[in-house]
């Protein structure tokens, strides 16, 4: 499903102090641009045509509890992404939960410029829309439904904070810092500034080592980066789920080299939550153009 971004936004606000009213939209927010954003293919750095599409196990603690599908195509330097998850299993006999989010921009050499984002979560406790437009890497409009509760204890939200960011789908839009070589340990090493909606934080990847995978449709070496979570604004400092995560060790991703179209790929993000270590797997992928066959033209 496509998901529509209409133009007729509400232009936010310096000092918006929006915050989730309940510890699932939470946690969503804190670990978005690594689970949600993670699980898209990565911006080639040229300007070929290429599609990725994926499906991804999710498991927390151990237990299989969804399903992610995602599509992603490129078209010079435009990007779109859609992205569908659903709960499976005993998680989804004991809530129901679905949920969708799309985003769409450009890329230009090592710069991502998000134009659009929207997800749409539901379960059977609660359901959440948020939309977003973004106007050269600044956050323009955002609409949120049902509106967040606001709290005075929470960080506000500046015009600076809403500057040079990119939303949690778009988040893991790396172009190759090193094209020549993307197995090269600097292809890990950045800050990515995510601004979901509501808000602000960085996410800091460091190169861990390299590993080898086997799934359908690649097998081969990995990059691992680990993460940190360091929040920025619009968060509130004193909640526990807060300080869990800037204080979390156990968060990494697994990117896969595509040299034919000078892209990586994330075969497995791994984020340890207060219930357990999440880990979301590629169960298979495929690229068009397929890597293999462009690397033996």
């Amino acid at each position: 499903m496509r998901m529509s971004f209409a133009p007729t936004l509400t232009p936010i606000r310096a000092q918006s102090k929006m915050e989730p009213s309940s510890r699932l939209m939470r946690t969503a927010s804190l670990v978005g641009g690594l689970l949600l954003g993670a699980i898209t293919a990565l911006a080639p750095s040229d300007t070929r045509a290429a599609t990725m599409e994926a499906v991804y196990s999710i498991t927390i603690a151990g237990f299989s509890v969804g399903t992610a599908d995602v599509k992603s195509s490129f078209d010079g330097g435009a990007y779109s992404i859609d992205l569908q998850a659903r709960l499976t299993g005993l998680a989804g006999l004991l809530v129901e939960g679905r949920g969708a989010a799309s985003a769409s921009g450009t890329v230009s050499g090592q710069r991502v410029t998000p134009r659009a984002f929207a997800s749409n979560t539901r379960s059977s406790q609660a359901s959440r829309v948020v939309r977003m437009g973004l106007r050269n890497g600044a956050v323009a409009a955002v609409e949120i439904t049902p509106p967040l509760e606001e709290h005075a204890d929470a960080i506000p939200v500046s015009a600076a904070h809403k500057q040079g960011v990119v939303d949690p789908i778009s988040a893991f839009l790396m172009p190759a810092r090193v094209s020549g070589d993307l197995m090269d340990p600097r292809n890990c090493e950045r800050t990515i500034p995510v601004f979901d909606g509501a808000a602000r934080f960085d996410i800091v990847l460091s190169h861990a080592g390299q590993r080898d995978v086997s799934k359908p449709g690649y097998s081969g070496p990995v990059l691992v980066c680990t993460a940190r979570f360091k929040a920025v604004s619009g968060h509130r400092p004193g909640r526990e789920a807060v300080r869990f995560m800037e204080e979390n060790r156990d968060m990494a991703v697994w990117l896969a080299p595509f040299p034919a179209n000078a892209s990586l790929v994330p075969m497995r993000i791994e984020v340890r939550t207060q219930i357990g270590m999440s880990i979301i797997e590629a169960a298979r992928i495929s690229l068009s153009p397929d890597p293999r066959q462009a690397a033996a033209r």
